[in-house]
């Protein structure tokens, strides 16, 4: 059975309004298996990874954060896995990128250092068809970006995997999983 989760999410260690316990409720409460606390790195404190180790939760929680890298000023989400890292292209459509910007800013990125596995097609949970095309090279998937109501539940993967955080990052790399979205997407 499918793996339902979220990869890009904010609680109060940085600009989400949802204390990290009560996000992971939120998330519980839609009958999520995994979901990944993803704040932005410029906003938490010293103390966020530890913090985040003490979480417990029904959920598989992935621990990790939205980098910025300055140059381009492009957000790029680290999932932390056991032992894997999934690094992600977050929200082109914010940035009004098109679709050779994108490819271009992902290979400078991917150049740079930071091996870019995927990207996001859409933005705070809203599809955007744009992305979803074979002419950016990366695994596409959906996230929330979720800050705050109604963010939450928006958008998701369904991986076919093994409930482990490794597992779900190499099935997510080989493209074993389906993309969910709340509202009807046009053309699908």
């Amino acid at each position: 059975m499918p793996l339902r989760g979220n990869l890009h999410a904010h609680t109060t260690f940085s600009d989400g309004v949802r204390t990290a316990d009560a996000l992971i409720a939120e998330y519980e409460a839609l009958g999520y298996d995994f979901l990944a606390i993803t704040d932005h790195v410029d906003r938490i404190a010293p103390d966020y990874w530890r913090a985040l180790r003490r979480l417990s939760s029904n959920l598989l929680l992935f621990h990790g954060v939205e980098l910025n890298h300055e140059a381009l000023s492009q957000h790029v989400g680290k999932i932390v896995g056991d032992r894997e890292t999934l690094y992600v292209l977050n929200h082109p459509a914010r940035y009004k990128l098109s679709v050779p910007e994108t490819v271009a800013r992902a290979e400078r990125i991917t150049a740079e250092g930071w091996p870019l596995d995927a990207v996001e097609v859409t933005d705070t949970g809203l599809y955007r068809p744009l992305y979803r095309t074979d002419d950016i090279p990366l695994v596409k998937i959906a996230t929330d970006d979720a800050h705050r109501p109604p963010h939450f539940g928006r958008a998701w993967i369904e991986v076919d995997a093994p409930r482990d955080r490794d597992g779900i990052i190499r099935a997510i790399r080989a493209g074993d999983f389906t993309l969910g979205f709340a509202a009807p997407v046009p053309g699908t």
